[in-house]
């Protein structure tokens, strides 16, 4: 059994690509829904998905001793070229595998230095995962001890301290870019998680006048009353493309949603007013043909990268501190890894025990006949008690020793002392 992690991400694939690699959760569903199909032979046990702006990961637990597999499953579920793929990708294969994954949960592999969002979708990943039936007791434990560890990060150092999330870097873009912020009007295309973030930053930035333009007017709503806004859906874009002085985009919709013809007819109607256009969806939002409309700033995620604030030097300064609390975690997973090792074992050595106990009681009750129902319980409950008691110390000593690199050698005199089969 091995622990793989297939992905791309920020540093190794461009936006463009990315957005190729990309699953939305529906895809995500499908996807995993085909490990459990009667018809597909595969190697592949368990598996989670990650998949965010930055980052496309696949963790999963395979009886192969390479990733191959894997990279089949993903150049299918997403129709890419193979070149395209191995030019791109990397693979880290068992505790490399799990020491990325907590890297990833703790912030220490992001675009934004400790940003916790993606501590969010590490969870948001297990439980769509689980909801196909595609994790068992391996990938379950390693993404609770991920989750574990990123809350551990936050709560423990000051990794995430003055927020520095992709949102808040595009809250902070659209000051700097709008001098009059409080007075600017702002609109948020799409109303999720991003978008959210995009507000609630921009109200710590003096921000006062939000429009939030989505698919569905419920969710414009909900979002516009947590915050104050206004809200409106995408039927009425172009119209608040002429009222805009920033524009944040970050829907979930596959394709693009602001094309460069919409963008000139609304900047006509503006008297030549700028317009500072920030799209943080991937895939993008809005054309790439729109930076080249007059008056229009646009940013995407990959400019963003340039835009980082003086915060992540303090972040950085926590790194030590949040690394000796994932080499904390790390080794309590090894533990459960090679705790696995003697559940065998231990399962047969129960068995066996269960099988005398039962065997020598069926003996004593039907000497016994003149015990009654509640005596033969009791009597039961005592047999139970007293198997449970014996073997409790063996067990203990077998899941120590198995921590401590000594299961084979424990595991052949165990099953040596009590007559047990392989």
């Amino acid at each position: 059994m091995h622990i793989y992690c297939l992905g791309i991400n920020h540093n190794t694939a461009s936006l463009h690509l990315r957005e190729k690699f990309a699953f939305n959760d529906e895809k995500t569903r499908a996807a995993l829904a085909r490990l459990g199909h009667p018809h597909k032979e595969t190697s592949i046990s368990e598996m989670v998905i990650i998949s965010t702006c930055n980052r496309v990961e696949l963790y999963a637990i395979s009886k192969r001793e390479n990733a191959k597999e894997l990279e089949d499953f993903l150049i299918d579920s997403q129709a890419i070229s193979r070149d395209e793929l191995i030019a791109h990708r990397y693979i880290y294969a068992d505790m490399d595998a799990v020491a990325h994954l907590l890297n990833v949960s703790a912030g220490l592999d992001s675009l934004v230095l400790g940003e916790p969002q993606i501590l969010g979708q590490v969870t948001h990943a297990l439980e769509l995962a689980r909801g196909q039936g595609a994790v068992g007791s391996i990938l379950s434990r390693l993404f609770q001890t991920a989750i574990h560890a990123g809350k551990r990060a936050r709560t423990e150092t000051r990794i995430s301290r003055n927020p520095a999330s992709v949102s808040s870097l595009a809250a902070s873009l659209a000051a700097r870019e709008v001098s009059d912020l409080e007075n600017a009007q702002i609109v948020i295309l799409g109303a999720g998680e991003m978008a959210e973030l995009a507000v609630e930053s921009l109200r710590k930035r003096g921000a006062a006048r939000v429009l939030v333009v989505n698919r569905t007017l419920k969710r414009a709503l909900a979002l516009g009353i947590r915050w104050g806004a206004e809200a409106s859906t995408f039927e009425h874009l172009e119209s608040a493309l002429e009222r805009a002085d920033i524009l944040i985009a970050s829907t979930g919709a596959p394709h693009i949603i602001v094309h460069a013809p919409m963008v000139a007819e609304a900047m006509e109607k503006r008297a030549e007013r700028p317009l500072v256009m920030i799209d943080i969806a991937v895939p993008r939002d809005i054309s790439a043909e729109v930076g080249d409309i007059e008056n229009i700033n646009l940013y995407d995620m990959d400019g963003l990268n340039a835009q980082l604030e003086d915060s992540l030097a303090q972040r950085a300064a926590e790194v030590p501190r949040v690394e000796q609390i994932l080499a904390e975690e790390e080794a309590s997973f090894a533990d459960f890894l090679a705790s696995l090792e003697m559940l065998p074992l231990i399962a047969t050595l129960r068995k066996q025990a269960d099988e005398i106990r039962q065997a020598e009681l069926q003996k004593t009750l039907r000497r016994l006949s003149h015990l009654d129902e509640k005596d033969h319980q009791r009597i039961e409950i005592l047999t139970q008690a007293l198997v449970k008691k014996l073997i409790d110390a063996p067990i203990r000593r077998l899941r120590v020793e198995a921590t401590n690199g000594h299961a084979p050698e424990y595991a052949t005199v165990t099953r040596a002392l009590f007559d047990l089969s392989e």
